[in-house]
């Protein structure tokens, strides 16, 4: 082997590999783009540009989009030169960044991968410094770089356009994959799995012996007079392995009322930005009504104070301004945000137990509730999560073996 065709090759390495992490930290944010424009919001605040919040979604979506981008021609190798310098720059931004988060240390997490894996700020920095001399190996001596296969265009053009189908799909709907604390199967701390009273959250476990045989028993159930009393010990009385979440929120008189969401079959309707079209409020208020017909109990939990979203509800027909006013309570913009990334999504609840999701755009209708009224929760939750995961893992799949075989 000559010395050029070993340089070559550890270029193609070199950008094979920054390729990769790019391609992925961009369509993992791509994932979740209400995710990645709360990340930006944090920047912005972190250096005091907070007036430019009203492009964080947009223009966190479109460094995500660019990220991927440059990540699939760095894999397929077209344009090398142009991408290298492309790619060195935006890392070159990336790592300037991570050096001010360092520095400053502020309560935030980078967002480099979206909410699928979360880096400390150090961590964070050493990544961007390896990467950083990935791509000097790969872009210098520039004359090195050497040429791309024809076809690798084709694959390029095949992957940019896939990938601008799954941002799309991103954007009107909720994340294929929830990587949030609020993903199916967690708990609300409301729900009869945790202990309410201290006098519930222990009980007393006693000790007897009989014939050289020792049991334990409670104080509900204790053994007759053959036993041999010899200890009492206090343990916990319920314990939960699973993930927990909280989900509080009150009505206009400040009450809370976190039980109604764990009691039941519940659908919880997030807004959790209430400055919305009268269109929409009413497509909100229609929910209401096939759910309560089908058996649920609606809940319509908004952001924001009473006054403004009065103000707003004062806009509607009377018939639907009443009905929304009987279901609404309100809630933490974050937690909202978090639970459904769909302004007007929908949660199911059912006894405490988060089952699937929809967003404002796939309310189910009279037939899909139904259907999951009487049908079986874990199987829908299991359903629903299997397909959206088998989607994304699909779609990884389909663009690495075009990026790769083609």
């Amino acid at each position: 082997m000559t010395f050029k065709y070993i340089l070559l090759r550890l270029k193609r390495f070199c950008g094979f590999i920054t390729g990769f992490v790019f391609f992925l930290s961009g369509i993992f944010k791509l994932l979740d783009p209400v995710g990645a424009g709360l990340v930006m919001k944090e920047y912005f605040a972190f250096l005091h540009i907070s007036f430019l919040d009203f492009a964080a979604k947009p223009l966190a979506g479109g460094t995500a989009f660019l990220e991927t981008v440059i990540g699939t021609a760095l894999i397929t190798g077209i344009w090398r030169r142009m991408t290298a310098f492309a790619g060195l720059a935006m890392q070159g931004f990336f790592t300037f960044l991570s050096i001010l988060l360092v520095i400053f240390n502020p309560s935030m997490d980078c967002g480099c991968f979206g909410e699928v894996i979360h880096l400390t700020h150090m961590q964070t920095f050493l990544k961007n410094i390896v990467l950083c001399l990935l791509l000097i190996c790969y872009t210098f001596p520039v004359k090195a770089l050497g040429g791309p296969k024809r076809k690798k265009f084709v694959s390029f053009g095949i992957v940019t356009i896939s990938v601008m189908v799954f941002t799309a799909y991103s954007w009107m709907f909720i994340p294929m994959v929830d990587f949030t604390g609020y993903k199916p199967a967690t708990a609300l701390q409301a729900s009869d799995i945790f202990p309410t009273s201290e006098e519930d959250l222990y009980e007393a476990v006693f000790t007897y012996e009989k014939d050289g045989r020792k049991e334990q028993f409670t104080l509900d159930c204790l053994p007759d007079s053959t036993w041999t009393y010899l200890s009492t010990e206090t343990r916990l009385r319920k314990e939960y392995s699973g993930s927990i979440i909280g989900l509080s929120f009150y009505d206009s008189n400040g009450d809370y009322y976190d039980r109604l969401a764990a009691d039941g079959k519940v659908m919880v309707i997030s807004v959790f930005d209430p400055d919305i079209r009268n269109q929409r409020w009413v497509g909100i208020s229609a929910f209401i009504t096939r759910a309560s017909k089908a058996g649920f109990r609606p809940l319509v939990l908004v952001a924001g104070s009473e006054n403004e979203l009065q103000a707003r509800l004062d806009r509607l027909d009377e018939p639907i301004r009443k009905q929304l006013e009987r279901h609404i309570y309100f809630a933490d913009y974050k937690t909202l945000i978090t639970m459904n990334r769909s302004n007007g999504g929908v949660t199911y609840f059912s006894d405490g137990y988060l089952i699937r999701k929809w967003s404002s755009k796939t309310r189910p209708n009279v037939r899909e509730l139904a259907e999951l009224y009487n049908g079986d929760d874990t199987e829908s939750m299991i359903e629903n999560s299997t397909e959206g995961s088998l989607g994304f893992q699909g779609f990884l799949l389909y663009v690495f073996a075009v990026m790769l075989l083609l």
